[in-house]
């Protein structure tokens, strides 16, 4: 692997992109104010596109670094981030540009893990290494109303004299659903063709108050591999057991599982998982989901729904008993009095948000069509 071991000499050619040397030109950087911190930032204006870097050459991104004047949840998402493969017109990469530094909802939380850091909750860490063959282009677009006045950047790079027939390209794709469908699986990635890795996810949920801050993290993560039909070949047991903890999710953050914020006041909660000591290769193709789903006890369940709430009662379990309601004809009857009482599992509607990255081996415009990323002005809570 690149860079390993540490002590070994490697022939490539290190390279630091930033508005210093935008070109990554050797022997360039610095030009401007003679060499004294002559261009360390640049604006980005509202409805402006500013290419980052525009690169020819086979090579593999490093590390990147980012720092905005603007952390606003607002300007996190209404910043886009691209990146393009091999001359491709089309984004492997396109995503807010919080989310895809695991900032997700817009909220700054000050962390380090396998593949992001962010040291003092004032700045945006990637370590994902990206390779390419022929080509490497970044793009950041302002699509929000307010002009970023601060925009800092640094993409460490090498530059290698051959292409890797073994190497994958990287890719993200971002999804969101301010209102989940009770009974639809929420897509966390939609079904594509090729050979690669699913890397990880980072989430982001802003709950439905209809449920009265019912727990809103049942859902099973589900991954379909490589031609599998209505059934997955990888299937989890919880939204919280995906991440690696329990009995519902509070803060934590370590090296490949975390929730970032659990913010019970506002029912805000961001969360990621890794893939890295667990990889998930796929020959053919991927399809990554996960219910949104939810529960409480059976009586709250009774009253959600004679409050209207929309929701479908999905199981039903106590300490000795497990009742699978989706095998019952449906509308099952809660106040049926048949039915035991205890914890009851259902499906619900919230504001789901994800920022999925894998690997693929083919640049993105040889990829089937994926659902259009829309980048939507993030809204405050009226508690904000």
């Amino acid at each position: 692997m690149l860079l390993s071991p540490l002590f070994r000499y490697q022939d490539l050619e290190p390279r630091w992109n930033s508005f210093e040397n935008p070109t990554t030109e050797k022997g360039a950087g610095g030009k401007e104010n003679k060499g004294a911190k002559g261009h360390p930032y640049d604006k980005l204006l509202a409805g402006e596109s500013k290419i980052l870097m525009d690169i020819e050459g086979s090579g593999i991104i490093t590390r990147m670094w980012f720092t905005i004047q603007d952390r606003s949840p607002e300007m996190l998402r209404s910043i886009k981030l691209e990146m393009f493969w091999d001359g491709n017109k089309k984004p492997a990469v396109s995503a807010p540009f919080g989310d895809f530094f695991g900032n997700g909802l817009g909220r700054m939380v000050a962390h380090q893990n396998e593949l992001f850091a962010n040291p003092e909750g004032r700045s945006f860490n990637c370590f994902i290494p990206m390779p390419f063959k022929t080509g490497a282009k970044i793009v950041v677009t302002n699509e929000g109303n307010t002009d970023l006045n601060m925009l800092f950047y640094d993409i460490d790079l090498v530059k290698t004299k051959s292409w890797n027939p073994e190497n994958l390209y990287f890719h993200c794709f971002w999804n969101r659903d301010t209102a989940t469908t009770p009974g639809v699986d929420y897509e966390i990635l939609p079904q594509i063709s090729g050979k690669g890795r699913f890397l990880g996810v980072n989430f982001g949920v802003m709950a439905n108050p209809a449920y009265q801050k019912s727990w809103w993290g049942e859902g099973e993560v589900k991954m379909y591999l490589d031609g599998d039909g209505e059934l997955a070949t990888l299937v989890g047991t919880g939204t919280e057991d995906y991440i690696g903890t329990a009995w519902g999710q509070g803060k934590f953050i370590n090296r490949y599982t975390g929730c970032l914020v659990a913010d019970t006041e506002n029912d805000f909660w961001t969360f990621y998982r890794y893939h890295i000591p667990d990889p998930v290769f796929f020959k053919n193709d991927i399809r990554v989901t996960i219910h949104a789903m939810g529960g409480n006890q059976k009586a709250k369940v009774i009253e959600m729904l004679d409050a209207g709430a929309p929701l479908i009662p999905v199981t039903i379990q106590n300490a000795t008993n497990f009742v699978p309601l989706m095998d019952m004809e449906q509308p099952v009857n809660l106040k049926n009095n048949n039915l035991i009482d205890g914890w009851t599992n259902f499906y619900r509607s919230d504001d789901w948000s994800s920022t999925a990255y894998f690997y693929l081996d083919k640049p993105a415009n040889q990829l089937p069509d994926l659902q259009t990323i829309n980048i939507r002005t993030y809204k405050l809570t009226e508690n904000e």
